[in-house]
């Protein structure tokens, strides 16, 4: 039997090995996490049994844009970038996505509803709720999570943990929280940590209550694991998966929102590329000053997996996905992938 193509396809062959095998498996119907469709999930996943590819090795060769670096590179030149565009994260959004990633925020925060499960196992559906927001700093997804859970679904019991690499983003994230009610920001928390390995951990500030650096994001304990615009900065893709696996609470529910790929409408696709590669890194020139970080970024969209390989390798990593797996925003410029840690029978 051979391994998936498409899996095969979204990970380098630098990252394949003897553990290859792992791949092999085909997809079969499950549960689903939602109550109207079919689910796919990798057969008798053993999330303790890491392939090799998995686990992070700083002189793994991976991609930083077009060039090829060391894993331990990209994340020393990813830091680089954010730390360029920090205080103008917003506006290099704006210019990447025509200013739709505005509502393409606020349609993932919606389809996730935090502050209402009804598909819990309490008789409350507004029952407490952790959410951990990878690779979010300036709190931009976090603000929307709290602002959802407390005020439209009136859930106090909402607390959101903002996780980022680089300090530089989460100071633009805290100083921004303090425009929120006091409730929310008492709700709101911010944790300097490395997605592919959340048992370290780091607290933003001297007085933060959180995890220590010692005992890191400890297993199953988050309700809803997202990240959005962030993952294919990661040095390794499959590492973090696995991490967000083991966070996650059984029917937890990890949800990505992500550039990704518009190829099912050519002309449309031909245009936008034509503009991604010519004018964004101009005006990152003349906006910020900076054209080469505009030009990763440009990049390292076009670098990303399809919708279909990065939907299986969330299945790899042991994830219930519904349906297909993701859902298409602005003909495919971006899409949301969700996947359910499965319940303990």
């Amino acid at each position: 039997m051979v391994a998936r193509p498409a899996l095969r396809r979204a990970i380098p062959s630098s990252l394949r090995s003897t553990s290859s095998k792992l791949l092999h498996a085909e997809s079969r119907i499950s549960r689903p996490f939602s109550t109207t469709l079919q689910s796919q999930q990798k057969p008798n996943n053993n999330n303790n049994s890491v392939p090799e590819y998995a686990i992070p090795d700083p002189a793994r060769p991976t991609h930083f844009g077009f060039e090829t670096v060391t894993e331990a590179e990209k994340r020393e030149r990813v830091a680089g970038v954010f730390t360029s565009v920090a205080e103008s994260y917003d506006r290099m959004n704006d210019l990447m996505s025509f200013g739709w990633h505005r509502v393409w925020k606020d349609h993932f925060v919606a389809s996730l509803n935090p502050g209402f499960s009804p598909l819990t196992s309490s008789s409350d559906p507004r029952a407490p709720q952790h959410i951990l927001d990878i690779a979010g700093g300036t709190g931009d997804i976090a603000f929307r999570m709290l602002h959802t859970a407390h005020i439209l679904n009136g859930n106090p019991d909402v607390r959101v943990t903002i996780s980022d690499i680089n300090p530089a983003m989460l100071s633009v994230g805290k100083q921004r929280s303090a425009a929120l009610p006091a409730s929310q920001q008492a709700a709101l928390s911010f944790l300097e940590a490395n997605a592919e390995d959340l048992t370290q951990t780091k607290p933003l500030g001297a007085n933060q209550v959180g995890y220590s650096p010692t005992t890191g994001v400890p297993d199953e304990s988050v309700d809803l694991y997202t990240v959005a615009f962030g993952i294919r900065n990661f040095s390794n893709i499959p590492a973090a998966l696995r991490e967000a696996y083991r966070v996650l609470k059984p029917g937890g529910v990890f949800a990505c929102l992500e550039f990704s790929k518009a190829d099912a409408h050519p002309l449309f696709n031909t245009i936008y590329k034509q503009w991604s590669f010519s004018a964004i890194p101009l005006i990152g020139q003349l906006v910020a000053g900076d054209r080469d970080s505009y030009q990763y970024l440009v990049e390292s969209i076009e670098k990303f997996p399809s919708q279909e390989d990065f939907r299986d390798m969330i299945v790899d990593a042991g994830f219930v996905v519904g349906g297909k797996g993701y859902e298409d925003l602005t003909g495919g410029v971006a899409a949301i992938h969700k996947g359910m840690k499965p319940r303990r029978k």
